[in-house]
């Protein structure tokens, strides 16, 4: 309980835009994509989530001497949560452990978008899992309103 506190301080105060499209969650971001990313990965580690990977496709794109805008993906997750899911539907696990993509657009907006945990049920024909879904879910968009918002001035 002592931790959401601070959390709902934050929410309470952000401003942040949200979309959802093709399967994804999107949440405009007002920081550069490297801050996003930092910021998700200090959130996440702090609610006790195992951060597996951190991909900055930019900097492997620059490797070949080709051009990306900032694109990082964070591939983290929580077996406690992961392992029920794929209990309900084995196939799912091709979409496990979970990621969170953070990308500029052409315009310099920097969005967080993770795969809606909706699509994954209609994707893998996941049932009876309605309580982890929304267990995911909650999750899921907690950490991206934090990692989004706007510091208290």
């Amino acid at each position: 309980m002592k931790k959401l506190l601070p959390l709902c301080a934050i929410l309470l105060s952000a401003s942040f835009s949200v979309a959802a499209s093709d399967g994804l969650i999107k949440y405009q971001s007002n920081y550069s994509v490297k801050e996003t990313a930092d910021r998700f990965e200090e959130i996440a580690k702090s609610k006790g989530l195992t951060l597996f990977a951190r991909i900055d496709h930019q900097k492997n794109a620059s490797k070949v001497d080709l051009e990306l805008r900032p694109t990082e993906v964070i591939i983290f997750g929580n077996p406690k949560v992961g392992t029920p899911l794929m209990q309900c539907a084995q196939e799912v696990a091709i979409d496990l452990p979970q990621k969170v993509l953070v990308t500029e657009d052409s315009n310099k907006k920097v969005w967080l978008s993770y795969n809606d945990p909706n699509y994954l049920v209609e994707r893998h024909a996941i049932n009876g899992c309605d309580e982890v879904i929304k267990k995911i879910s909650g999750v899921l968009s907690k950490l991206s309103e934090a990692t989004v918002a706007k510091a208290k001035s």
